[in-house]
């Protein structure tokens, strides 16, 4: 669906669940002129909020497209897998076999005939939105299919995997503390005056 196109609604019926148009977008949704009556000017969506559509979009026509096509009430994490691994055939990121001889630098010197895989942080990226989009469009939280074990295990075994080829390591980033607090924790406490 392309948000620019106008709808006689505002929702469109993907399987068993309902994708709510967001009323703020740059098409006037319901009106079958096109205008509103109001003079309210039109807002556009965050980039975030684009993606997420576009990556629900994308997720919805490959459970349409699935051999035989899939309901998402009845789309498991095994399915969300699948999708990752069909994806993997559009990736940039070279990953290196473990008989390559650049297997573990991470900058070769050569080319070399290894595959283009979807990068780690991009799938972490796009899972994370489609779980935020799946619940936005009505799904339960306990019945998530993206945030399924199956899930995280297979995100951390490519971050864990492509890191070895590429011989660079995901370290977990450190929360940085307000520079308040740490000036605070330096300084020792200095007592009150007596009053004498």
């Amino acid at each position: 669906m392309n948000p620019a196109q106008e709808m006689d609604s505002s929702s469109t019926e993907i399987s068993s669940f309902t994708i709510n148009s967001p009323t703020n977008t740059n098409s006037m949704v319901g009106s079958p002129s096109g205008s509103s009556s109001t003079a309210a000017s039109p807002t556009t969506l965050s980039r975030y909020e684009n993606q997420k559509r576009r990556d629900w979009n994308t997720f919805g026509q490959y459970l349409r497209n699935h051999r035989p096509p899939l309901s998402l009430s009845r789309c498991s994490g095994a399915h969300v897998l699948e999708f990752l691994r069909y994806l993997d055939q559009f990736g940039k990121t070279k990953v290196h076999t473990q008989l390559c001889p650049f297997f573990g630098h991470p900058n070769p010197p050569a080319p070399c005939p290894c595959p283009l895989r979807q990068a780690w942080g991009s799938l972490d990226a796009l899972i994370g939105r489609l779980r935020a989009a799946y619940e936005e469009n009505g799904g339960k939280p306990e019945a998530n299919p993206f945030g399924a074990r199956a899930v995280r295990l297979y995100l951390r075994e490519v971050r864990d995997s492509q890191a070895k080829a590429r011989g660079i390591s995901y370290e977990k980033k450190k929360r940085k503390r307000p520079p308040q607090q740490q000036q605070q924790q330096q300084q020792p406490a200095i007592p009150p005056p007596n009053s004498s």
